[in-house]
C-alpha cells in the first residue's frame, strides 16, 4: 500500500498549473498519505518559505550532504515521513532523478505536465480521483 508521496520542486511544483499538485499533495495529507518535497538545492530558510505547511517533511540536498539521484537521498526521505521506500511514490521531471528513486525501491512518475502527473497519482492514490482537480 502506498502511504508516501515525495515531489521534487523545480520543474514539478514550479509548472504552469502547479497549483494543482499542491492541492493533490493537501488532499493526499487529509486521507494520511504523508508528503515530502526533495529537491538538489542548498535548502535553507528562504527555500523552505511558504513550503512548511505543504509537506511533512521538506529534503534539500544541501543541507543533508547527498543528491538525487543517489539512492541515498530517497531512503533518507522516506525515512523522514516514517515510510518505507517501497511505500513511496517519487515524482520529477528528470527521467535520471526517476530512475535513482526507482533503484531505491520508490515507485517513480516521470513528470511531463501537471495533467499527466495528475492522472499517474489519481492512479496511485485513489483518494485523489475526486480532490485533485
Amino acid at each position: 500500500m502506498l502511504r508516501g508521496l515525495v515531489l521534487d520542486y523545480a520543474g514539478v511544483l514550479t509548472d504552469v498549473g502547479g497549483d494543482r499538485l499542491f492541492a493533490a499533495v493537501r488532499t493526499a495529507r487529509a486521507h494520511g498519505v504523508r508528503a515530502a518535497l526533495l529537491s538538489n538545492s542548498a535548502g535553507g530558510p528562504e527555500a523552505r518559505r511558504g513550503l512548511t505547511e505543504w509537506f511533512d517533511a521538506l529534503v534539500f540536498s544541501g543541507e543533508v550532504g547527498v543528491a538525487k539521484p543517489d539512492a541515498v537521498v530517497y531512503r533518507l526521505t522516506a525515512e523522514k515521513l516514517g515510510v518505507d521506500a517501497g511505500a513511496c511514490v517519487f515524482v520529477d521531471d528528470s527521467p535520471r532523478n526517476v530512475a535513482g528513486a526507482v533503484a531505491a525501491g520508490m515507485v517513480g512518475v516521470r513528470h511531463v505536465s501537471v495533467e499527466e502527473t495528475l492522472t499517474e497519482l489519481e492512479a496511485l492514490f485513489p483518494v485523489l480521483v475526486s480532490g485533485s482537480r
